[in-house]
């Protein structure tokens, strides 16, 4: 592996979810976090993420001889589906739960969890103010070889190059939620990235069994969230607008589209905290009487409730932890 110590700063929905399938890729991975208080909310999540992606791949032996084996398999795990066998996934479970217990580490300590990282994936709050914050502090501890990329969903990195200290090392990798089974990750650069550095991360991707998706351009909400983003506005503006409820507006979407989750249950998995932070960056939001300023006060009441999605086990709708 070129890219064998991974460093993932933050332990969100997201942030957990990368730094588990770069352990299970065989990457030694540590969790920058910023508190005690952080590792308390952040190992639930390790310990709920490694048991789902466990509990796919221990599913996924009962789509051996299934013709629709091939579309459901959870496409990060397994490499390669063709000829698979139920022994192979028996396996690729007990190698997966040994690399996700020894290849991950929590460290408070931003110097010694950055020292010798090959690349560091900032996975933080969609927050300018706490990115560039995050960069500030991170700058003058990376050493030389290290590559600095953005999760953000929806924010440029050249937003934040400047603050980097290392713009030509600097890049968007954005990736999808329920990485191990919706395996993409967009690559986006900035006009000051470095074209080889470019190419470093779309094999890294490759390394920790995503498909890179290659963006020529910047492009706010990269491929994925330029599409998806305005879906969930617009049924967030029928609820806010009162038109319709959360629950109708997805047996809408469900029935008429035959997908198979509606837009406030994806929200549920995306987390209402990262839609309210995208929410607050519309124009408009802080006005009194817009559609997102609307949107906004209703996510809130929801979040200081506790009421953050399916990780908190409620959200739009209750989950069973």
């Amino acid at each position: 592996m070129a890219m064998n110590k991974v460093v993932v700063a933050g332990g969100g929905v997201l942030g957990t979810q990368i730094g588990l399938m770069c352990a299970y890729t065989g990457h030694d991975v540590t969790f920058w976090l910023r508190s005690e208080s952080s590792i308390g909310r952040t190992q639930p999540k390790i310990d709920l993420y490694s048991k789902a992606m466990l509990d796919d791949l221990a599913a996924a032996k009962n789509l051996i001889g299934n013709p629709l084996g091939a579309l459901l398999y959870p496409r990060g795990l397994i490499t390669k589906w063709e000829g698979i066998t139920a022994e192979q996934i028996d396996a690729l479970i007990e190698q997966g739960k040994k690399n996700m217990t020894d290849n991950i580490h929590i460290e408070l300590d931003m110097a010694k969890a950055v020292a010798g990282a090959d690349i560091v994936i900032e996975s933080m709050a969609e927050n300018p103010d706490a990115k560039i914050d995050v960069y500030k502090q991170m700058r003058n501890l990376l050493d030389e070889k290290t590559i600095l990329v953005t999760n953000s969903s929806t924010l440029l990195p050249s937003m934040f190059a400047e603050y980097t200290g290392r713009p030509e090392k600097y890049l968007s990798l954005h990736f999808a939620n329920t990485i191990w089974k919706n395996n993409t990750a967009e690559v986006m650069g900035h006009p000051g990235t470095d074209p080889e550095i470019y190419k470093q991360v779309v094999a890294f991707a490759g390394e920790i069994n995503m498909v890179s998706l290659e963006l020529h351009k910047e492009q706010p909400g990269y491929i994925l969230n330029s599409m998806l983003v305005p879906f969930l506005s617009a049924a967030q503006a029928l609820w806010a607008n009162e038109v319709a409820d959360p629950k109708t507006i997805d047996l809408t979407w469900r029935l008429a589209t035959g997908a198979p989750k509606g837009p406030f249950e994806i929200l549920d998995i995306v987390g209402l905290e990262t839609a309210y932070n995208i929410n607050q960056m519309k124009p408009g939001a802080q006005e009194e009487g817009n559609i997102y300023n609307k949107i906004g006060k209703l996510l809130k009441e929801k979040i200081d409730k506790g009421e953050t999605g399916i990780n908190k086990g409620k959200g739009f709708y209750e989950y069973n932890k």
